[in-house]
């Protein structure tokens, strides 16, 4: 098994970013759905959205509880909402899965988990939209990782799409082992769930692991303290999913939205401290990171030569 591989600028000049146009409309950078949030954590699928538009995303939706999409449209005017229908607890229903099969697959990418609590529900309404959602990318989060052992099936019904997201508490759940196991040995646990699901795996932590199926390995120890706060890891996802949205590959939409959510992270440690900076500070710090890799020999002709798996 090879080891692992340094997540830096260097590398990801190696491996630039879907190059647009002036003149593309926002249809040519891809739409994100975001199918997440609750009554009493609506926050999170509105930073992941946040992040997936400043990640370079065209358009965006947010699919939540009906009772809140309209709060949430108002504190974020460029998102379309969907009202959702939600258990007596403020969950989503999983009734709410016919609703987006069409959506879902319209769109460039889709993330399910933010802010969704884990219950039945939650894991019905993922295992429903696994087996019928057809074409988008897809970053499984949160809620959404909690029955994924029992999705293999379905998730190969979308190999070559798929990022998860699990901290080490989630991956013990996936792999059925102890905590204190992953947190010993975090990178042989990543590879383990990412063969066994055929995912690309983004485990989480002081130092973040990237996982594809065949067991290449990188990492990535570009954040801080600071980023071990509320809200990081919807930020994270909504990274990941404007970048595959505007056509990067899962593996390269994981190394990037590591990287960048790290050193937004960094940046943000620099200006105000290391702890004590909010996740909804972070979405701005994006368009500054992606634009210091601008260059002219990162276009389309340079694009298109690169390995489609990376």
């Amino acid at each position: 098994m090879s080891r692992e591989t340094p997540v830096n600028e260097a590398l990801l000049r190696d491996m630039p970013l879907p190059h647009h146009e002036d003149g593309d409309d926002k249809n040519g950078r891809g739409a994100v759905l975001v199918v997440g949030g609750c009554v009493e954590v609506p926050g999170a699928a509105m930073l992941t959205g946040v992040s997936a538009l400043r990640a370079g995303a065209g358009r965006l939706q947010l699919a939540s509880c009906a009772s809140i999409t309209l709060a949430m449209g108002i504190a974020l005017p460029e998102a379309r909402v969907i009202g959702l229908p939600e258990t007596q607890d403020g969950q989503i229903a999983a009734a709410a899965a016919p609703l987006l099969w069409r959506r879902g697959s319209r769109a460039g990418a889709v993330v399910i988990g933010p802010g969704m609590m884990d219950g039945a529900d939650s894991s019905a309404l993922t295992a429903a939209l696994l087996e019928n959602l057809s074409g988008p990318a897809l970053v499984l989060d949160a809620a959404a990782l909690a029955g994924l052992k029992d999705q293999r099936a379905a998730l190969r019904r979308h190999a070559g799409r798929v990022v998860i997201t699990p901290h080490d508490g989630e991956m013990a759940g996936l792999l059925g082992i102890p905590r204190d196991q992953v947190r010993a040995d975090p990178l042989t646990a990543a590879r383990q769930a990412a063969a066994l699901l055929q995912v690309v795996v983004v485990m989480k932590g002081g130092c973040t692991h990237i996982v594809t199926p065949q067991g290449d390995a990188w990492s990535c120890s570009q954040g801080n303290v600071g980023l071990a706060t509320s809200g990081s890891g919807d930020v994270l996802a909504g990274i990941m999913a404007g970048l595959l949205a505007r056509g990067a590959t899962p593996l390269r939409a994981a190394l990037w939205g590591v990287y960048t959510h790290g050193e937004a992270g960094r940046r943000l440690a620099e200006a105000q401290g290391r702890v004590g900076f909010l996740a909804r500070e972070l979405p701005a710090e994006i368009p500054r990171i992606l634009a210091g890799f601008t260059a002219p020999c990162m276009g389309k002709h340079h694009t298109a030569g690169m390995k489609a798996s990376i």
